[in-house]
């Protein structure tokens, strides 16, 4: 195809993307009581109400949570636009390789979201809100909760990517065990840094709690690195018996 060919295939697969992620959204806000009544679980499980003081807030909040919820369960649909984009240019091996990544990304996605929430999120807000104290009594809005929860979880969903993305850049050389070795304090200090930055929040605790499994997966994405390269030398060693016993 032509230049002007390929780009008009793009345009197709962003317009399909989003209305897939649209028709989602519609679909999700059928759910978003039920969704928004699981979300905010974490508050109410602590005795605590959420409010809201404007006259589209509620509306707003419940349009938002829709999106990011679309956004996610058409995630499959947006891929395999993409997939589908990209697959004609690729030889045999390398579109079994990218049909794996496709899947095993969005499996890592929705798993880091679940992660975020299940563990991480919820120890963070029980955290936050005792600062109070008896004394204070929050009155959270719900606009700025739900902000709070997607801007938290997003990136969990983000930094589970890593150990498959570790594997794939093994697989090419560009990365080796030697060299994340030698990472492992910038990894540290670009965790905590990242962590402050999607957290907003001044208390070190919450940001640790974000920092701890991101810096996690990266000693784990160091594994798969090192198993990666005793794979290539293996194979290697194989390769070379062959040539002698020929």
């Amino acid at each position: 195809m032509t230049v002007i060919q390929h780009l008009e295939e793009l345009r197709r697969v962003l317009i399909v993307s989003i209305i897939a992620t649209l028709v989602m959204a519609v679909v999700c806000w059928a759910y978003s009581d039920w969704i928004l009544k699981l979300l905010l679980e974490p508050i109410t499980a602590a005795g605590h109400e959420l409010i809201y003081i404007g006259v589209t807030e509620a509306v707003m909040t419940k349009i938002k949570l829709a999106c990011f919820l679309g956004f996610i369960v058409a995630l499959p649909i947006t891929l395999w636009q993409f997939w589908s984009f990209i697959m004609p240019a690729l030889r045999k091996i390398e579109k079994i390789y990218f049909t794996l990544f496709v899947l095993v990304s969005f499996l890592f996605f929705i798993g880091g979201v679940l992660f975020g929430f299940l563990v991480v999120f919820r120890l963070c807000v029980r955290f936050l809100l005792q600062f109070g104290g008896p004394e204070l009594i929050p009155m959270l809005t719900i606009g700025k909760y739900v902000s709070f929860t997607i801007n938290f979880l997003l990136p969990f969903g983000l930094i589970f990517e890593i150990p498959l993305a570790s594997f794939f850049l093994a697989k090419l050389g560009v990365i080796s065990y030697r060299l994340m070795v030698k990472g492992r304090k910038m990894a540290i200090l670009i965790s905590v840094v990242i962590s402050s930055a999607l957290i907003a929040s001044p208390d070190i605790f919450s940001v640790l709690l974000m920092a701890a499994p991101m810096y996690l997966l990266y000693e784990l994405s160091a594994v798969i690195v090192k198993l990666v390269e005793w794979s290539k030398a293996r194979k290697l060693k194989r390769e070379k018996q062959l040539v002698v016993a020929e």
